[in-house]
């Protein structure tokens, strides 16, 4: 493993270890659909970090106050296969904050209308649940769990429902409500640079960061 000491070096010349600029992500792929038992399904990868996500729709009674809308949930798994510095069992730390903040920029850029998830206002609605799990961690997981929860997102389609026997069936009634489509982005601070996109090295190396999502309006 890289010396932080030698990363913060380098950092501090305007150099990276892999060339790049300090303003430059490394190769982005998305592929949607990978997953056929899911109701929408990505795989994202950034360089060599790679994570897949899933959604899966369930029934839920509303909350009451907003009784015609439906909910959103979003949990990232960091497993061991993916960086040896994982832990299995219940999530830690790190896995409950990426989770939220990739939570908090879909829910507060309103990426689905959830009003169009009510089947019965006051009775029914669909619960949208993304499942982000890390398949490899070569760096900047949070900006790749965000991507491939938009793209599983847009992949999804709703189900039909029968109300009168409240049972899910599994044909599917259209694509989900997806009417934004918000893109997080994580600035990292090493000495006194910023730089996007870091790789695993970089990140033990980081003294802060912050990441934020931006819709399509800016």
């Amino acid at each position: 493993m890289t010396n932080a000491n030698f990363i913060k070096k380098l950092i501090s010349e305007e150099k990276r270890i892999d060339g790049r600029a300090l303003d430059k992500f490394r190769d982005v792929s998305v592929e949607k659909g990978i997953i056929k038992t899911a109701e929408g399904s990505a795989r994202v990868k950034i360089g060599d970090t790679e994570v897949i996500a899933g959604v899966k729709l369930k029934v839920m009674t509303p909350y009451p106050d907003s009784p015609n809308e439906g909910s959103l949930m979003v949990d990232l798994e960091l497993i061991p296969l993916a960086n040896p510095e994982f832990e299995s069992g219940p999530p830690r730390e790190a896995a409950v904050e990426m989770s939220r903040v990739i939570d908090r920029g879909i829910r507060e850029s309103k990426t689905i209308d959830t009003e169009k998830l009510c089947i019965e206002e006051g009775e029914a609605v669909w619960c949208v649940n993304i499942d982000i799990h890390t398949v490899n961690d070569a760096g900047n997981l949070l900006d790749a769990g965000a991507l491939a929860a938009l793209a599983a997102l847009e992949d999804a389609k709703l189900l039909k429902y029968d109300l009168e026997g409240k049972k899910i069936i599994r044909e599917s009634a259209g694509s989900l409500p997806v009417v934004h489509k918000p893109i997080a982005i994580t600035i990292v601070k090493i000495g006194n640079q910023l730089i996007l996109d870091p790789t695993l090295e970089e990140w033990k190396a980081l003294d802060s960061r912050i990441t934020i999502t931006t819709m399509e309006n800016g």
